[in-house]
């Protein structure tokens, strides 16, 4: 009788990491009736080891919670610690984008819809990895397909790109003029870079002036006026 006892205690301890194992994977909540099939068992036995270990999560004070919420079960942040997951939120994935992924993402949101080509000739470079990662970060999603040959695919911005920009709609962005220069600045550039080839013109005039001038002690012939 011991050990049947055993061996049912470890079963379910299997069967509580299989869970876990699943739950974690997934994005979307996981209905009970699909982890009694994957396990199974009936249906009320796996939410029965759902709901301890529920309760196992809060008892030892964990950082997460176990929920049944739309119908199926997911892990989420504890609601206790809103505040530090709002600062990574906020903070912490805004800090991790690369500059080139800021400027990927910039040619996408003033550009769409926009094919993965297209923006690797304004760029210069291959784009394929970051568009990927805009993809997964969900700033980023397919909008369109080019009616051309090779129905390449357009990208445009994302709901998640408009919450985490703070506007309504991509006309809420600001005007790319608001970033060019204006006349009196870029007419003072001008004049400084034009300022480099002109000294340049007259070191060589120089130079080529000292070097038509003959050196003291050279077989060079001076001529002479025969009327002094």
């Amino acid at each position: 009788m011991g050990d049947e006892a055993m061996i049912g205690e470890d079963d379910d301890s299997d069967i509580r990491r299989a869970i876990e194992a699943i739950l974690m994977v997934s994005v979307d909540p996981v209905a009970p009736n699909l982890l009694a099939q994957l396990m199974e068992m009936p249906t009320k036995k796996v939410e029965a080891i759902c709901s301890s270990l529920a309760d196992g999560y809060e008892a030892e004070g964990r950082g997460f919670v176990l929920l049944r919420v739309g119908g199926g079960y997911r892990f989420q942040s504890h609601p206790a610690q809103a505040e530090w997951v709002e600062r990574f939120v906020l903070e912490g994935q805004h800090s991790r984008l690369t500059s080139a992924a800021l400027e990927t993402l910039a040619i996408v949101a003033y550009k769409q819809p926009i094919s993965r080509n297209q923006v690797s000739a304004i760029r210069g470079v291959d784009v394929d990895t970051v568009i990927r990662t805009l993809q997964q970060r969900g700033y980023i999603e397919v909008v369109a397909t080019d009616p051309g040959p090779g129905n390449a695919l357009m990208f445009g911005t994302s709901q998640g790109f408009l919450e985490s920009m703070g506007i309504d709609q991509v006309s809420d962005l600001p005007s790319l003029g608001d970033f060019v220069p204006g006349p009196e600045l870029v007419e003072a550039l001008e004049r400084g870079l034009l300022a480099e080839p002109d000294v340049v013109e007259l070191e060589a005039e120089a130079e080529a002036e000292v070097g038509g001038e003959p050196e003291c002690g050279s077989d060079t012939e001076v001529p002479v006026d025969d009327r002094t």
